[in-house]
């Protein structure tokens, strides 16, 4: 094996291991207020809050970069992030053109918010390197009390 060959492998291990957060995607004065805006307006716990921005920063970039975003739902646990990013509709619209060029319009549908669903956008998620708490989009395998489920006390 040559010199090259093991740099590419090694860079291709390290690319494939390495995640990002959605939270990584905004300052952290952004993600601050965009996390307390949720635990208040939701009743969140900040714990609670800080991952459901989390995950809705990174669902929209999916959605947004991918052009797919039709075929993408947020959890029932996760919408209220979405919510948030939305009702700050001038930065929104802001981060929107800087993250991916275009103004994502948050359009519901009637898409049943079903299990099969929930882990093909997970799966997008991570397929775009993003850390996913499975705990949010209702696809842990294990959620048994006490165990944080994403909508109890503080994880």
């Amino acid at each position: 094996m040559t010199a090259a060959s093991v740099a590419i492998i090694t860079a291709t291990a390290i690319t494939a291991t390495e995640s990002r957060t959605g939270r990584s995607l905004v300052t952290e004065a952004e993600f601050e207020t965009l996390a307390s805006f949720c635990a208040d307006e939701y009743g969140l716990e900040r714990c609670v809050a800080e991952g459901v921005v989390d995950q809705a920063l990174a669902l929209v970039y999916v959605m947004g970069t991918s052009g797919e975003g039709a075929r993408m739902a947020p959890s029932q646990r996760v919408d209220p992030g979405w919510h948030t990013l939305i009702l700050h509709t001038g930065w929104y619209a802001d981060w929107c053109e800087r993250s991916f060029g275009y103004f994502l319009h948050h359009q519901p549908n009637s898409k049943v918010r079903t299990r099969g669903l929930m882990v093909d956008v997970v799966g997008r998620l991570r397929a775009a390197g993003f850390e996913v708490d499975e705990r949010l989009w209702g696809t842990a395998a294990d959620c048994n009390p006490p165990t944080c489920c994403g909508d109890g006390p503080c994880c």
